[in-house]
């Protein structure tokens, strides 16, 4: 199986095997986000030996038994026999001082549910062995909450971890590594769906169109990643109820608070904030503000970041009993094909802008550099309206206002005119106008336009 992009995490994990003595490392994200494929493709660069266990979520003798049993396979040492998961981490411990040792403990919150006082039984160890051990401890988990835990003052591990890495979802750019056989217009597509979770897109199939794949893995009745947001959901939140109908009431396009306490049926401010924490948290729901009233809390919105989880509730949660009693090719005709078109990857191909002009801005190539990017608030006292533009970036120039448009037509000067005279009559004082379009450019930009297409977007 081949493996796409995490460039930067695989440098920093390489970094950290080749220095000298004893270093431990915190990888943590989101489930199928990716971490366990990291560290098995950067352990399969290293000579030393390896250990990579998965802890389970069972006794601490089952896990002392299945670890020792890997030890033996691994080192080809004879049966080990060991009473708790101290004596046995402490004999890794001192192994590494005579040799190299790289342990990864995944899925360690099992390991810490199983065995009463795991932080400390580690912090203890690595104190002790600090000046004398050269093993490469690796912490993996996919709770975020309780891995981003062992990095509070208060944990026994703070100040022990020499190196962090919270995994993201891959960008659009990565995430088009897995699929490069289909169009730019349709990666974008592809993108819209599936997001950037690694898993996801080794599902997707180059055979396939973009729709065939989106009824084969989510849309059609009993799809392979039918269940993925639910179960995610379930295994991290008690009360599923609330969090499905903030779901779904972001999906159709509220955002403030006011207006996702109106629209859900959740029974309580209270309550709204608890699962709004809660996703946020959980990395698939994000609270933005614009960046010319950053502290404004009424002007702040909320949206979803997760795409399998916007299209999920969007279209599938929200039309569930309908998707049951009909064909799974008219399902789609009457209740996706459309909006999906229309208005559904035309907003999320703002996202993938907003990614595009950051990669750009990181690896120098913006000048000058951009310090903020996000959406801009404006209002109009003259005609009474406010409202927000989705893609601004500030610097030390000023602004550069941003218009995605992923429409067939290409843009003509007209439209970029009526575009940026809207952009003026809100006072937003722009040195900039730049436009990112699906299909191209019926003129030729002027020194205050930026032109940009979709072979600028896929040609890093």
């Amino acid at each position: 199986m081949k493996f796409y992009g995490r460039d930067e995490q695989q440098k920093k994990l390489a970094r950290m095997f080749g220095k000298e003595g004893l270093q431990t490392a915190l990888i943590y994200g989101r489930r199928r986000v990716g971490k366990s494929e990291l560290i098995k493709q950067c352990l399969r660069k290293e000579a030393a030996p390896q250990l990579n266990y998965e802890c389970k979520q069972t006794t601490e003798l089952n896990n002392v038994e299945s670890l020792s049993a890997l030890i033996s396979e691994q080192l080809q040492l004879p049966t080990l026999g060991f009473g708790s998961m101290e004596a046995l981490l402490e004999y890794l411990f001192r192994r590494a001082a005579s040799e190299p040792l790289i342990l990864v403990l995944d899925e360690y919150p099992y390991l810490r549910q199983a065995v009463t006082g795991m932080d400390s039984v580690l912090q203890s160890l690595i104190d002790r062995f600090r000046d004398t051990s050269s093993l490469k401890l690796i912490l993996c988990g996919s709770y975020v909450e309780i891995m981003q835990s062992l990095l509070a003052r208060e944990n026994p591990l703070y100040g022990r971890v020499d190196l962090t890495i919270d995994l993201k979802p891959m960008d659009y750019y990565e995430s088009a590594l897995f699929y490069p056989q289909f169009s730019h217009e349709d990666k974008v597509r592809l993108y819209s769906v599936f997001g950037g979770i690694p898993y996801y897109n080794r599902q997707i199939d180059s055979g396939l169109t973009v729709r065939e794949n989106i009824q084969e893995l989510i849309s059609a009745p009993g799809a392979r990643l039918e269940n993925e947001v639910s179960m995610y959901l379930k295994s991290e939140i008690s009360k599923i109820g609330n969090a499905n109908e903030v779901f779904e009431t972001l999906s159709r396009g509220f955002s403030k608070y006011s207006d996702l306490l109106n629209q859900s049926h959740v029974s309580s401010g209270p309550t709204l904030v608890d699962v709004l924490e809660k996703l946020i948290r959980m990395e698939v729901v994000e609270k933005q503000a614009p960046i010319n009233d950053t502290d404004n809390r009424r002007k702040s919105g909320y949206f979803i970041v997760d795409n399998l989880s916007l299209f999920y509730y969007r279209y599938i949660f929200r039309f569930l009993s309908q998707r049951n009693v009909l064909d799974e090719d008219v399902f789609f005709d009457r209740y996706i094909r459309e909006d999906f078109e229309a208005q559904y990857v035309p907003k999320v191909f703002e996202t993938i802008c907003k990614q595009y002009l950051i990669r750009q801005n990181r690896a120098g190539r913006i000048s000058p550099a951009f310090d903020r990017i996000g959406k801009y608030y404006y209002d109009d006292p003259k005609t009474k309206r406010n409202g927000e533009f989705d893609i601004v970036t500030e610097d030390p120039n000023g602004y550069i206002f941003y218009e995605a448009k992923f429409r067939r037509e290409p843009l003509s000067l007209a439209m970029i005119h009526e575009e940026m005279k809207q952009v003026q009559d809100t006072g937003l004082n722009c040195y900039k106008y730049g436009f990112i379009s699906r299909s191209g450019f019926q003129c030729e930009p002027t020194e205050k336009m930026i032109f940009l297409d979709l072979e600028n977007l896929y040609a890093l």
